[in-house]
């Protein structure tokens, strides 16, 4: 079944803004501003610059595959069932558990208003919370965006309110020594802090549930990168004029004691209200994508059908929730989040490595139903750049969370062998790059058409009878020098069968009418026409010739042939289906995608894709 679209460009900003600004905003500064000093806001900008190469591949990747599972989906379809078995559970298991320790902070933070809160009390209301946004997303995606808008939106003011007011009480001499430990600090630094823009493209988690998602996931994720990227900045910038570096070590909510220096009492109570409430949306948004992940697996087989268990009513994955709600609380109330958090934080980064390397593969799949409506630009450098630095920041954070993934690695091996490995039944772009290479013969169109039964969701296009006949016509393919005679008689043949006539009475009917035809619509396409005996009949044959055939004489060959025969009757369908292939072969990009189609199915999807009036 599927999932309900209930999320619009707001709602697209407001879920990865949300995820975000949180401990990255309001705990993480303290933490690392020790090691680079009033630099903090400079390492957080150029931190943010290393986000750009997998923003450009997940918008690529996730306009052209709107479907739940974000960076699982995409690694699957681009690498293979055993990588999308490993993407799938590392990407649940990395933005489970920062959302898990995002609600915890909102511990750290109250203590200093509630100081009889204890560890224990604080565990159990991050619990609560985990239960409200349950709740919240099983009544469905629009109205778990909706609260998200609320409290980005509420952030976002109180953010505002801060930076404008706040400028105006800095001291310039609290941004000397710039640099006190020189580059290098700042450069260290900067992989800690890439971490708190993880967040950003999980939206694609949800991809399946966004509206217009050709222009709304692209354009609400560089809104976020550049709103998020600017609070991060101003904020930062402010608090340092405002704070002493003593102070700055001494506390784990920097902003709100910056606030307070202004507005005493009332300033440090909003801004760590701002504070809760980004933990808040960080817990929320990562409930809503994670949630995604199981239902996606569950729909490829591997994992347990149970996940993939949608509401008919509410059209939301009642049970891939409620599994991921509890292994939140779990980790919330049993486990150490210190070290698990490293590893899902390397984690995420391989996932980023593995994001661009599937915008390589599936651009060099030269797959006809690949059709983002966002390319990345400057590919396929900068998604080279991008691996290179996610491998640096990988080294970077250490031996304990890099042993503890290949734990995680071995995991997936051993699921995959023992339970996945016989049940999946999808097609990987690698798998078609290494058939091309060794010129083998493309028995599997499952990702092809997989793909354009994704861009048909996508951009809403509904079948007309056009299209019927083409996804059923036999299309030929003439890799050398073929004549007029021997196309006429392997056309004969297929409509031979479909009508129950004899080749030859087909193939009579052809020459008969050879010296009538005069169909060359567009430079290199013909089409033939011949009618035939009987009522309510109609079909189409397809032939491609990288030569050229010469049908007409002083017309130029023909390397796309639009075979057509049909009963009398047919008359105004055929007249349609004229129109229908005009509007097609008139896209000046048509011609050259079809001479470079590496396969059948590409050349029937190049046609069932092309723009066109549909009635």
């Amino acid at each position: 079944m599927r999932l309900k679209k209930g999320t619009g460009f707001v709602g697209v900003f407001c879920v990865a803004s949300g995820t975000m600004i949180s401990s990255g905003l309001f705990i993480l500064p303290a933490i690392v501003y020790p090691q680079v000093g009033p630099a903090i806001f400079l390492a957080y900008f150029l931190s943010a610059l290393l986000m750009i190469p997998t923003i450009f591949s997940k918008s690529e990747l996730a306009t052209a595959m709107p479907k739940s599972g974000g960076d699982y989906f995409f690694i699957h379809r681009s690498l293979g069932a055993f990588m999308g078995v490993f993407a799938g559970f590392a990407s649940w298991y990395s933005l489970s558990l920062k959302s898990a320790f995002a609600l915890l902070g909102i511990g750290l933070l109250l203590e200093p208003l509630f100081f009889e809160a204890s560890p224990a009390l604080m565990k159990l209301f991050a619990v609560c919370v985990i239960v409200v946004f349950t709740i919240i997303n099983i009544i469905g995606v629009k109205e778990s965006s909706l609260f998200q808008g609320v409290l980005v939106i509420g952030i976002i003011i109180l953010l505002s309110y801060f930076i404008f007011k706040g400028f105006h009480y800095i001291d310039v001499n609290r941004y000397v020594p710039f640099r006190p430990h020189g580059w290098q600090s700042v450069f260290t630094v900067m992989g800690m802090i890439f971490i708190s823009y993880g967040g950003l493209t999980k939206i694609a988690s949800i991809a399946e549930e966004i509206k217009n998602p050709k222009v709304n996931i692209p354009v609400g994720m560089f809104v976020a990168f550049i709103v998020t990227t600017g609070l991060y900045f101003f904020t930062l910038f402010v608090t340092v004029g405002l704070v002493d570096s003593n102070e700055f070590s001494n506390t784990l909510n920097p902003i709100a004691l910056a606030a307070h220096k202004f507005d005493g009492n009332i300033g440090f109570t909003f801004l760590t209200i701002a504070a809760i409430l980004a933990f808040i949306t960080t817990g929320n948004a990562g409930l809503l994508s994670s949630s995604r992940i199981p239902l996606a697996m569950a729909e490829d087989k591997l994992i347990p059908s149970f996940f993939s268990k949608v509401n008919k009513r509410l059209k939301t994955p009642i049970s891939s929730i409620l599994v991921t709600s509890l292994f939140m609380i779990t980790i919330v109330v049993f486990l150490d989040l210190e070290n698990l958090v490293k590893v899902a934080s390397t984690m995420m980064l391989i996932l980023f490595f593995f994001v661009n390397l599937s915008v390589i593969l599936m651009r060099a799949s030269k797959i006809s139903s690949y059709k983002p409506s966002f390319k990345s630009p400057f590919f396929p450098y900068i998604q080279f750049v991008g691996m290179t630095i996610y491998i640096l920041l990988i080294i970077e954070m250490g031996f304990v969370p890099f042993f503890i993934t290949l734990g995680f690695v071995a995991f997936s091996v051993l699921w995959y062998y023992f339970y996945s490995r016989n049940r999946n039944i999808k097609q990987s772009a690698l798998l078609q790059i290494v058939e091309h290479i060794t010129t083998r013969e493309i028995k599997s169109s499952i990702l092809t058409n997989e793909l354009r039964d994704i861009l048909y969701e996508r951009d809403a296009i509904v079948e007309d009878k056009f299209d019927s006949f083409v996804k059923k016509a036999e299309f030929l393919d003439f890799p050398y020098e073929i004549s007029d005679k021997e196309l006429f008689h392997e056309i004969s043949t297929i409509f031979s069968a479909n009508f129950k006539t004899s080749a030859k009475e087909i193939f009579d009917l052809f020459r008969k009418e050879e010296d009538k035809f005069d169909s060359i619509i567009y430079e290199g396409v013909a089409i033939l026409n011949i009618v035939i005996e009987g009522n309510n009949k109609f079909d189409i044959a397809v032939a491609r010739s990288k030569y050229g055939v010469n049908l007409f004489p002083n017309s130029p060959p023909a390397h796309i042939v639009f075979a057509l025969a049909g009963t009398k009757d047919k008359r105004n369908f055929y007249l349609k289906t004229l129109i229908a292939i005009a509007q097609i072969v008139q896209n000046p990009k048509f011609i050259k995608n079809w001479k470079q189609a590496n396969s059948i199915h590409d050349l029937k999807n190049l046609i069932l894709l092309s723009e066109r009036i549909r009635k």
